[in-house]
């Protein structure tokens, strides 16, 4: 297959830029009220014209906020705010960074599950007591409250799975968005510090059934206890504390 001529990556790239300067803007419009929960967002042909693009990459803008759990459309009614993202979020990211870290998320879910799979399917019992371990590290710095050492830890549990898949092409992968990843994990728990501490024992029960899926051999389990904790782990990152 031919590669692209330059022209047109570079048409393709200048898209995507668009696409994440609506998607940024209509978050950070969302934050700060301008667009309050439940209220409906312009049509497509105003939010265009607001941000000076085409429809079709607004389109694609409110695609991705709507994979992120902020909006849903109505037929033949438009697009409507579901939840307002929480106002801290700025002090921790700028909002321009978030794109980033949702096309991180949307890559760990292509490659984590189906690692998870394979490592129910393959694991060894010094694997098992490797990611255990890594478990009870989080645990421990759960409690403690502190965040660098569960981000380490957290990474460490997820490496583990994936070396135990067997295939080094998902420790590979991963090693590749070491710190993509990190500044993901470090956003949501920084968040997580201003909500109720409810929220960081969610995240440390997904990671349970995780381990229990694989403990069992259960590659269905497993992949789909992945997908659940990465699916809310990218959610958590604009839910404000307000949310039950």
């Amino acid at each position: 297959m031919e590669n692209p001529s330059p022209a047109k990556r570079s048409s393709r790239l200048v898209t995507n830029n668009r696409v994440d300067a609506v998607y940024t803007g209509i978050i950070e419009a969302m934050s700060s009220g301008e667009f309050g929960e439940n209220a409906r967002l312009p049509t497509e042909t105003e939010l265009a014209t607001l941000y000076g693009v085409s429809r079709p990459t607004v389109r694609e803008a409110l695609s991705r906020l709507r994979l992120d759990g902020l909006i849903t459309s109505r037929r033949g009614s438009g697009s409507y705010v579901l939840r307002r993202p929480d106002r801290n979020i700025k002090r921790f990211a700028p909002i321009e960074s978030i794109a980033d870290v949702q096309r991180c998320f949307a890559f760990r879910l292509a490659i984590e599950a189906p690692g998870a799979a394979l490592a129910a399917d393959l694991r060894t019992p010094r694997d098992i007591e490797e990611i255990r371990r890594c478990f009870e590290a989080m645990e421990r710095a759960r409690l403690r409250d502190d965040n660098a050492e569960y981000v380490e830890q957290d990474l460490h549990f997820h490496l583990a799975i994936a070396r135990a898949s067997q295939n080094m092409f998902f420790v590979t992968a991963l090693e590749l968005i070491f710190e993509q990843v990190k500044v993901g994990m470090r956003l949501a728990l920084n968040l997580s510090l201003e909500r109720e501490r409810i929220w960081r024992e969610r995240v440390q029960i997904e990671h349970r059934e995780i381990l229990m899926a694989i403990e069992k051999g259960s590659s269905v389990d497993a992949a789909e206890a992945m997908r659940f904790h990465l699916g809310n782990a990218r959610r958590r990152l604009f839910e404000g504390p307000a949310t039950p």
